[in-house]
């Protein structure tokens, strides 16, 4: 007699949040205003706003977010140096991929809560303060 084998449950993919950065305009501006573009793996779970600085991402208790950026003009430096949420929803933290100096961050969703807005800082070029966005995206649960 033969059985069939159980299916192993389905492994939870981490929720990819990418901000595309027009590190020159944001440099010439002095602020990230017009010059982010956010966007998150999450659009079939109902995620909204892409293309924006005020991205959406459904997020409910127990997911992953991994957050990295791209900078629009291949050859402008840009990095996350923070991101301001409330910690008791979730803790970024920064870490790096074996191997290279290819820096993102990922903390997990804490709580199921309605709209947790979030900033995040980066770092652009060589200048020696991060900007800060002056919208938010948020999680939503």
């Amino acid at each position: 007699m033969t059985t069939k084998p159980r299916r192993e449950a389905a492994v939870k993919r981490p929720i990819s949040i990418t901000a595309v950065v027009d590190a020159v305009g944001a440099l010439a501006a002095g602020n990230m205003h017009g010059h982010l573009y956010m966007y998150d793996t999450n659009k079939a779970g109902g995620s909204t706003g892409f293309g924006t600085e005020e991205l959406q991402t459904k997020a409910r208790r127990g997911d992953q977010i991994l957050w990295n950026c791209l900078a629009l003009e291949c050859e402008a430096f840009v990095a996350i140096d923070d991101i301001v949420i409330d910690s008791d929803i979730c803790e970024p933290v920064r870490k790096v991929y074996p191997g290279t100096d290819v820096a993102y961050w990922t903390g997990t969703v804490k709580k199921d809560a309605g709209p947790i807005t979030y900033q995040i800082k980066f770092r652009l070029g060589t200048r020696d303060e991060p900007i800060t966005t002056t919208l938010s995206s948020s999680l939503v649960g």
